[in-house]
This record gives C-alpha cells, structure tokens and sequence, in this order.
C-alpha cells in the first residue's frame, strides 16, 4: 500500500549545518510518569536533556484522578492482581511484562514515597481502593482523587532538582533523527529558539498517547500521538493500534470539554442508571458498575441509543456525601462549577476516549527494534495491557519501565566513551501545488470521524470509509511543509488515524476495548496475536503476528 502517507521520511526541511546543534548523552522525549521517571534514572549515570512540548505539567499524568494499582498490604498477593491482569487483557497480554511490572511497582511506590509523594492513608496505614476487574482493593490515591498531579508534582521537583538534568518546555518534537538504522537524537522547535537538532548517544521516547484523534476524549490536549507517528515515520513498528480504551464515565455537559469522573466514583458505590432513575449495569455484568470498562462503555453506549438519550447518569446521592466530597474533592468542585446540586442531581456522563493500549513495539527492557531508541509508557506496547487495561495500572507502568528505560540508556551511554560526530543530515521538501485546507476545519472533522467510525464499536464499512475520507484529507495535507506546530500536530494525526483504522479493520473479531459489530464474537485463533504495522520505504506492512513477532 503506497501513498502520500508514506511517500516522506521527515515532515520538515533542514541541514542540520545551517541549525543550533544541542549534545546530550539521553534524551528524553515527554514530561509524564514514564519520562520523568526515566530522565530521573538516567541522571544517575549520565547527562539527561528531557523536551516536552508544552509546559511540563501539561501531561495525561497529571490528570489521573483514580489512582496507582499496587500490592501494599498482606491482604493482598502478587499473583491475585498478576491473573486481574491477564484476565481484563483478554488474551493479549504478555504474562512476563505483567509479573514484572506488578513485582517491582510496590518498590517504585516506596520510592516515590521516599521522594516525598503524599498519598492518603489513615492514621499511618495507606488507604487502599477498589476498582472494577480488581479482586482487592489495592488503589493507592493521593489527596481524594488528584494522585497524578501528586504524582507528578512530586517528580518533577525531584527532576528540577536532580543533576545532570536539564528541561526544555515549549520545545515540539518533530522527528527522530536516524543514521544507517539507528536513532541518534531529534529534530525539533522551540517556540523562542526555533529549529534545532539534539544529538543523543541514546533516546527514550516517554511521549504518550493520542486521545486527541477522537472528539470525545479524557486527554489533555496535547496528546495527539506526534511520538507515535514520527516513530513510524522512522520504521518502528506498531502494535495493536485498534486498541483505545474508552473512559465509561466522563462529566457530560454540553458545549463543554470532557471531564474525567474517576472509577473510583463507582469503587465507592455510586451507581450508573438511566434517564428514569433506573440502574441498568446489573443486566449487563455480574459486576455491575465494577465490570470491565470495555463492558460499561458499551452498556452505557447501549443505553443511550435505546432511549434516544444524549447520556446517562452516576447515582451517588445514597452515599455518605461528607465522606464523597473528603474522597473526591477535584470532582465535587467540579459539578459545583456546573451547578450540579449532588446531594439532589445525578451526575450526567458518557463514554470518551482515554487511553491508547497499542503503541510502539518494546520488548521487556523497553527497547524498540530500532537501535539507540527506548521508549515508555502510553507510546508503547510493552504487552501489560493486553486488550483492555486494567484501572490504575497505567501509572505504574510509566513508573516502572520509566525507571527500567533509564537506567539502561544512561548505563549505555556512559559506556559509550566515542566523542559526537554528527553526520551533516539534511532533507529537502519539494514546494506541494495542490490547494492548502482550512487546518482547524480538517481537524475538527477528523476528531469527529474517528470517533463516530472508530469509536466504541466499529464495522468493515464504516473504517473503509474512514479510510477514504482520510485519504482525500491527506492529499492536500501531507504534502505540505508547515512551519508550526499545528501543522505538524494534524500531520501526526492524519498518520495516525489511517493507521488505527487500518488496525482495526484488519482485526476481524471483538476483543476487549476492540468491537467489531460485523464480527462481534471473539476468535480463538487470535489469542496472543496482535496487528502490527511498519512503514517500509513508502508501503506500508499490516500483519496479524504472534506474540514472539
């Protein structure tokens, strides 16, 4: 398959003699758990530069409400969250990721503790949650429902104050830069210096998901997956790209953007119902509101379409409502800022897209196929997620193999005692003559496409529609060289959207977060297989490949 999609290797022009030429021994792409996990680790054994594209708060970290999933109590084992992993994943999980994430999370949770993170506890006991597909409460949280801000508040002032650790905010990452197949560092803007190329002996991509490719989303806005599409771009492969997690309960107010309700709402006990009052979850689930989110979303999905209704509600108001707002303080400020009475209203929700499961191939020491290139957290497919990810295991993941991508990039570029030769790399782009399109029309139609055709639930012929339509978007859009960053963003997004699509049209059965209405029945002969897609020159190989691929 051959098109404009794959037809350029990098999105801008330059000659790497005619910019700023920055060396460092890693770096570190993004400003989440995973990266700032990493850069911290790196530090230890080398010279770090972390980029971020925003301002370094601006991370899907710190918006995490519900908490970290963790074994901290003798109440609790290993293996039990170990098989509430493997068994939410819905066949596709890697068991050798999953024990090792959930073995070593208890210790990186001491560590942050160390660094000073307060979560909640009573007395000195640790408050522990419970969530849905979990047999134990074993949620950590940290000032009622604001763990990520804790969280990453926490790293970043350890990371500001760590030597050999530098940060660049406001600095967009466009492409990896790669010399005879292996990754030697970036290309990217700053919005005061401009253009420049960072150098690197080893690089650690930590930049997230892309929740922004759908209208209806949890993400901050800066999620629009540029890591994902520049290291396709490079010729990583992607793995399980059809699998977004969709969020079953988000605060819906028209005219206003998502805003996450934790699940840890419904681990307290509120209660989903419809339009009349009537709690539904139980015809669904043995485990009603704490079912699987791929489960809830779709109910709720169901539910609305059946009774015409543009979203249902979250029942709380038989709780103990001093003991909700103490719990969840972020989200009863937030309905007060919405005039939503909870002693007196239910709390209107709906599904929206919240997590990326698929990502950039990485084996169990977080390294790419690509050399000289790690990566991290929600970018990757590191196999702990299978099919649907389990709530809460998120964060530990970016903790985890954060720190395990750091310690092996900064190890390995300490060994590295060769001085920077950077090779004179430049790349000219041809002027496009085709006509230029209102960008923030594209993306908005885009985001809505996506979310209508590759949303909750698809079929064959709404993803080959998506498909064209995406298409005849990327004519007049891949072709052109752009200059900011919203050019680069709808570019990134375009990629990435043909290559969800194609994922998902390519996986003929419904498998946890993936549903496929044509195909509603899970296959057996897709147990441990995943779709993987690789740019290759300018085509594109999609394939169906056992786990070991």
């Amino acid at each position: 398959m051959t098109d404009l999609y794959d037809s350029r290797r990098y999105l801008t022009r330059f000659d790497v003699q005619r910019l700023p030429n920055l060396f460092t021994d890693v770096l570190v792409i993004g400003s989440g758990v995973a990266g700032l996990c990493a850069a911290i680790e790196a530090a230890k054994y080398a010279n770090v530069l972390l980029v971020t594209k925003g301002r370094i708060e601006a991370s899907n970290t710190h918006r995490a409400q519900g908490g970290i999933a963790a074994v901290m109590t003798d109440e609790d084992s290993i293996d039990h969250h170990v098989e509430d992993t493997m068994k939410v994943g819905c066949g596709l999980c890697d068991r050798a990721a999953v024990e090792r994430v959930i073995r070593e999370g208890p210790g990186r949770i001491r560590e942050l503790i160390d660094y000073g993170a307060l979560f909640d506890r009573r007395e000195k006991k640790l408050l522990m949650g419970l969530e849905a597909g979990h047999s134990a409460p074993r949620i950590l949280h940290a000032l009622g429902d604001e763990t990520g801000r804790e969280v990453a508040n926490t790293l970043i002032r350890v990371a500001r104050g760590t030597n050999q650790l530098r940060i660049f905010e406001d600095c967009f990452t466009i492409d990896l830069i790669d010399i005879e197949g292996r990754c030697c560092g970036a290309t990217t803007y700053h919005r005061h210096f401009g253009h420049q190329v960072f150098w690197a002996r080893q690089t650690i991509l930590a930049s997230g998901g892309c929740g922004q490719l759908y209208r209806e989303t949890t993400n901050s806005e800066t999620a629009t997956g540029d890591g994902l599409a520049m290291a396709y771009r490079a010729g990583a492969p992607l793995r399980d790209m059809e699998m977004m997690q969709f969020h079953p309960t988000t605060l819906y107010i028209a005219g206003a953007s998502r805003a996450l309700i934790s699940e840890a709402v419904r681990g307290e006990g509120a209660w989903l119902v419809d339009t009349k009052g009537r709690r539904f979850m139980p015809e669904y689930h043995p485990d009603a509101e704490l079912a699987p989110r791929d489960v809830v979303s779709r109910a709720i999905l169901r539910e609305m379409a059946v009774q015409d209704a543009t979203c249902m509600y979250l029942q709380i108001s038989h709780l103990n409502l001093d003991k909700f707002r103490k719990r969840f303080p972020m989200i009863s400020r937030m309905c007060e800022e919405f005039d939503i009475n909870i002693e007196t209203q239910r709390i209107p929700v709906r599904p929206a897209a919240h997590y990326m499961i698929g990502g950039l191939l990485v084996d169990h020491d977080t390294y790419t196929p690509l050399p000289g290139l790690l990566a991290c957290g929600e970018v990757t497919s590191s196999g702990l997620h299978g099919a649907n990810r389990l709530a809460s295991n998120s964060l530990l993941e970016g903790l985890v193999f954060g720190a395990i991508a750091g310690e092996n990039a900064g190890r390995a570029a300490a060994a590295n005692g060769t001085p920077f030769q950077p090779d004179m790399v430049r790349n000219e782009i041809a002027p496009s003559a085709r006509t230029m399109l209102d960008l923030a029309d594209v993306r908005n139609s885009l985001r809505s496409l996506i979310w209508r055709n590759v949303g909750i639930q698809r079929q064959g012929d709404r993803l080959n529609e998506t498909l064209e339509i995406v298409s005849f978007w990327g004519q007049y859009v891949m072709d052109k060289l752009f200059d900011d960053q919203a050019g680069w963003e709808i570019q990134n997004m375009l990629t990435l959207a043909r290559l969800s699509a194609l994922s998902a049209l390519t996986r003929r059965e419904s498998r946890g977060v993936h549903y496929r209405v044509d195909y509603p029945e899970t296959d057996p002969a897709m147990n441990d297989r995943h779709i993987v897609v690789q740019r290759n020159g300018q085509s594109i190989i999609v394939q169906a490949e056992p786990r070991s691929g």
